[in-house]
């Protein structure tokens, strides 16, 4: 949590508004340990402020010049001379800060209700909620995926984005199920291993999956503690040559330093071979999982329908990270057709 006060937040916001954009996001590097990876500059200025423990720690940074702290104090009526160094520039800028935080409290009407404030933040979160639309963030989160991952493929050009751990929860798990000779199912651990594991599909094995965005080939579903979950099918192809199907099931959270980033939390990928589909299967894939398989494993509240709470997402992350999914809770879709791609797909 910031330890800047309302004031000084807001000052310190419009004072890194005179910084050019490299010295914010080095600013942002520094201040976050390079753990927050900010999307534009206005995320890089709201990590600086989450994670700035004080004005000075902040003002005193290299990155913050002199001349900056002068300038905006100047624009705010502060009139000091020009030569003044910067520990006392800094102490200006506080006791400004500080006196706006009493004339703010001077104009403060009569304190709100409790019963008051409970309406308005129970309002602002059914707002908030409202706005989610997730059959949209499904959507949108695997054209951003499948367009990534695929254009890693050598035979494709030169990537369109840098892909990695970057994208994914620390502690992500990637579920594979494949056929090559015999039934595999290999669990990978950590962000670094599972982006590594993803991206040898495609650039080693030469991969490109396709996805089927209909409403038949993508289903949604979220949960009340913010894990959403997206399943999505498609075909597999290497060249001009179509190996199969595909179907995969994401688990997303929303990251809390950067605002609109979702992370990756696991991740289950099943391959089908063609040798084992029925025939016309491969026309438009489906998922074989409706959202109320979802909503009954992991207590979700769902796009389509609504029932009964039976397990919670708390469990569901704990024992399996979302195999379960799959298998309908009771490993039914998870057998209900063997794995079977050719040979041609270990290199």
């Amino acid at each position: 949590m910031s330890g800047l006060s309302y004031p000084e937040m807001e000052g310190c916001r419009n004072l890194l508004g005179l910084l050019d954009n490299d010295d914010i996001m080095a600013l942002c590097d520094t201040i976050t340990n390079r753990l927050v990876q900010p999307e534009d500059r206005q995320d890089a200025v709201r990590a600086i402020l989450l994670y700035s423990q004080s004005v000075e720690e902040l003002l005193k940074r290299k990155k913050v010049h002199r001349e900056v702290i002068f300038k905006y104090l100047a624009t705010q009526g502060v009139i000091i001379p020009p030569a003044t160094e910067k520990h006392n520039l800094i102490q200006h800028a506080k006791d400004y800060w500080k006196k706006q935080l009493h004339l703010k409290l001077k104009e403060t009407p009569e304190p709100v209700k409790t019963e008051d404030i409970r309406l308005f933040q129970q309002e602002k979160e059914d707002k908030k909620a409202e706005k989610v639309d997730f059959r949209r963030l499904g959507e949108e989160f695997c054209h951003w995926f499948f367009e990534l991952l695929n254009s890693q493929n050598p035979f494709l050009g030169p990537p369109q984005d840098e892909w990695g751990p970057q994208h994914f929860w620390h502690d992500v798990k990637l579920r594979f199920y494949y056929n090559t000779s015999e039934q595999n199912v290999i669990d990978y651990y950590g962000a670094e291993i599972v982006s590594l594991r993803l991206l040898s599909l495609v650039k080693e094995e030469y991969l490109f999956l396709s996805p089927n965005l209909d409403s038949h080939g993508l289903k949604c579903a979220s949960s009340p503690h913010g894990l959403v979950m997206v399943g999505v099918a498609g075909t597999v192809h290497r060249g001009n040559t179509c190996l199969g199907i595909f179907e995969q099931i994401f688990g997303l959270i929303r990251c809390p330093f950067v605002e609109n980033t979702w992370k990756i939390k696991f991740i289950n990928l099943r391959i089908i071979g063609e040798g084992s589909l029925a025939p016309g299967t491969l026309m438009k894939p489906a998922i074989t999982f409706e959202p109320c398989d979802l909503d009954a494993f992991y207590n979700t509240v769902t796009l389509c329908s609504t029932s009964e709470v039976q397990l919670n997402v708390r469990q569901a992350l704990d024992s399996g990270t979302g195999d379960q999914a799959l298998c309908s809770g009771d490993e039914s879709l998870l057998n209900k057709r063997e794995l079977s791609l050719p040979s041609p797909l270990k290199h």
